[in-house]
């Protein structure tokens, strides 16, 4: 069965939910990660916590390389906490802390592997860009609609929700031993890596057995399960609140029960010093 709403052929920018397809294209170029957090981080978009820094700096110094290859931007930790500190101590932003720091060096570890010059690896003509651009309009079924910068300063390729969900279930569906399936399999065992601590992606992975999970931002969320299906889903309006109520809406559907995804089926709305709503998915979407 398969339920449509809205605009699901047209191309949006699914932004980090790209990454676990983007990270079988790295292990196509000859990156060995040496255990299933590097591969999970490499598909990640990590807190930038002291464990998430450190694995992204293994990645690089594993492939010869250091924090000066990489071209992603200096960022504060998203953890609070971590941020904080740093805040309060007078840390400076730095590269590895950026969410998208472990992708980066999982791509500068494949240039090495393949040969390619990591000079420019962010170039949408780098042999790397073309592989992983290549590598997502196949697992999609579709061709890439267009190509524009991302955030963190690498190519980033507008598919359809459609699309998008059909590559991730790709994923989780392919055989043992593939490269697909190795990306499902790391993500899915060190889901910490993926995001981090308080994260959805992080906990829903722990909660659901066999779920793969990725957000990106402005309202984008992908989910997979072996042999029942994906979820796919775009905010219009880029709006981060409602998304995770409506992919575990979508996640319902897929017959994930609702005990286990009641902490994330509705979300409190604070106003003043207490709670004066929720947020919440509409009944046509979870019946």
């Amino acid at each position: 069965m398969t339920l449509a709403a809205g605009a699901v052929d047209r191309p949006v920018l699914p932004r980090s939910s790209n990454k676990p397809v983007q990270a079988t294209a790295m292990l196509a170029a000859g990156w060995a990660p040496r255990s299933p957090a590097e591969l999970a981080i490499g598909a990640g978009s990590h807190n930038g916590e002291d464990a998430h820094r450190d694995l992204a700096a293994a990645v690089l110094a594993a492939a010869g390389l250091t924090t000066d290859d990489l071209g992603c931007p200096v960022a504060l930790p998203q953890h609070e906490a971590t941020r904080a500190d740093w805040i309060a101590t007078g840390r400076a932003p730095e590269r590895l802390a950026m969410n998208c720091s472990g992708k980066h060096a999982a791509m500068l570890a494949a240039c090495v592997a393949a040969g390619w010059p990591t000079a420019g690896y962010l170039d949408r003509e780098h042999p790397l860009q073309q592989a992983i651009e290549a590598r997502l309009s196949d697992a999609a079924g579709e061709p890439v609609a267009a190509v524009v910068v991302d955030g963190c300063g690498a190519p980033q390729h507008a598919l359809s929700v459609t699309g998008l969900a059909r590559g991730v279930l790709s994923l989780v569906q392919a055989a043992e031993g593939t490269r697909e399936r190795a990306v499902a399999d790391a993500m899915r065992a060190e889901p910490w890596f993926v995001a981090g601590t308080g994260r959805e992606d992080t906990e829903l992975m722990r909660a659901v057995p066999g779920l793969l999970v990725k957000g990106g931002a402005d309202g984008v969320h992908v989910a997979a399960l072996p042999g029942r299906g994906a979820v796919a889903l775009k905010i219009d309006d880029g709006g981060e609140r409602g998304r995770t109520p409506a992919l575990c809406a979508g996640l319902l559907r897929l017959g994930v029960a609702a005990e286990v995804l009641a902490p994330w089926l509705q979300l409190p709305v604070s106003g003043g010093d207490g709670v004066v709503g929720e947020v919440r998915a509409v009944a046509s979407l979870i019946a």
